[in-house]
């Protein structure tokens, strides 16, 4: 990575503002390689320099990756006026750029990955890539093989809309709730398609979940609202994402 100015290293990592950080710097509470620097304009190599505040050190961080347990009655945003933020949920975040992978509806709950790597979201989110997203879903009535096969042909949803085929699992059902447990894979993400997709079948979606991601796949460890950061691995294998043929 090229050098980076001490001051926009600083702010880059929440320490404070560029006119903050200027100040904190000046009064020398900053020292780069053990050594106290007074100005803001210093050039900082992110990859060998150690930075420390406060005798604290400052690790930089150019991307961050966080996957969170998504609760119900939390927006997928960045920022709203009047509700809670997925962001505002990751409190150890050390950059201001997150923002979410894509969009659960307000209450559905589950895997939701949180970044500030735009290539990567890009190719995730992409329509090319045909990327899996499994969901569990706790619906109405009894699902059978007719629902599976529509699902595995192509479902129409409407007249502009056909969704690509699927991939339908009937977990249980309740027959005292009259009400279906399933798992579903579907390889695209159009708005409230999950929903869609059971309405055009006769059905409603009661409660949802998403469990994976393309590779991804929801620590179940994590309660509804708890996140933690990706590992290597997980990293390493979602960014393998971009090799994957697109389909068609």
């Amino acid at each position: 990575m090229a050098k980076i100015r001490l001051d926009k290293y600083l702010a880059d990592m929440q320490i404070g503002t560029r006119s903050a950080v200027k100040e904190y710097i000046r009064k020398g509470r900053v020292r780069v390689n053990e050594a106290v620097v007074k100005s803001p304009e210093q050039k900082i190599d992110t990859e060998t320099d150690t930075v420390l505040y406060d005798d604290k050190p400052v690790g930089y961080h150019t991307y961050e990756y966080f996957m969170l347990n998504k609760p119900q009655g939390v927006v997928s945003a960045t920022q709203d006026t009047k509700e809670k933020t997925v962001t505002e949920l990751i409190t150890e975040k050390n950059r201001k750029d997150l923002f979410p992978v894509g969009r659960l509806d307000k209450d559905t709950e589950g895997l939701l990955l949180i970044t500030n790597d735009g290539a990567l979201s890009h190719e995730l989110l992409s329509p090319k890539k045909h990327v899996d997203k499994t969901y569990f879903a706790e619906v109405m009535g009894k699902i059978g093989q007719a629902e599976v096969i529509k699902f595995k042909e192509g479902l129409v949803i409407d007249t502009e809309f056909t969704a690509l085929p699927a991939v339908l699992e009937v977990l249980s059902f309740d027959e005292a709730k009259n009400t279906s447990r399933i798992r579903v894979t579907i390889h695209e993400g159009k708005f409230h398609q999950v929903k869609r997709m059971f309405e055009a079948v006769g059905s409603e979606v009661l409660y949802l979940k998403r469990l994976s991601m393309g590779t991804l796949v929801l620590d179940e460890s994590l309660a509804p609202g708890a996140y933690r950061r990706l590992t290597e691995q997980e990293i390493q294998m979602l960014k393998e994402t971009r090799n994957i043929k697109k389909n068609g």
